[in-house]
């Protein structure tokens, strides 16, 4: 299983997705491969946004490793799953989408096998709202949701 964590600028919410869903699945004992991107290029190369990772860091999660990337086409290829943070994403995703993608376009808060949501659909950008400790919250329950999924299936 190839996951894609999508966001905007790939500096705030999709690295922490994926830093997240990473800790999370080694410490579960899964082998799934996580990467995130964004659709815009404002930050390709950076690392993920100071703040961010001070956030993640105080809960034991390190994001330095990651750096901002733009979504590519062979992504849509590369991986079985995108999860969107939020609807303008994945409809920004789905517009460049080849006709017949390989991964599955889902919104980051749809419960995995189905379209119920957890929460609100879409994960607040903390480079706007400044509550990168909410947003963590989201993603951390998502993630772990995410995980039982997978060990089901398995």
């Amino acid at each position: 299983m190839r996951i894609l964590f999508l966001c905007l600028g790939n500096i705030c919410r999709s690295p922490a997705a994926e830093g997240v869903f990473r800790h999370l699945a080694t410490r579960a004992g899964l082998t799934v491969d996580a990467d995130s991107a964004g659709t815009g290029d404002w930050h390709v190369g950076e690392p993920p946004y100071g703040p961010m990772q001070a956030a993640a860091r105080a809960r034991g999660y390190d994001l330095s490793p990651l750096r901002a990337r733009q979504l590519q086409a062979r992504d849509f290829r590369d991986f079985d799953l995108f999860l969107a943070m939020d609807r303008q994403n994945l409809r920004d995703a789905a517009r460049i989408a080849p006709a017949q993608p390989r991964a599955a376009l889902r919104l980051f808060l749809e419960d995995a096998g189905s379209s119920a949501r957890i929460g609100p659909a879409d994960v607040p950008d903390p480079y706007f709202t400044r509550d990168f400790d909410g947003c963590l919250d989201l993603i951390e329950t998502r993630a772990a949701g995410l995980i039982a999924a997978l060990q089901r299936a398995q």
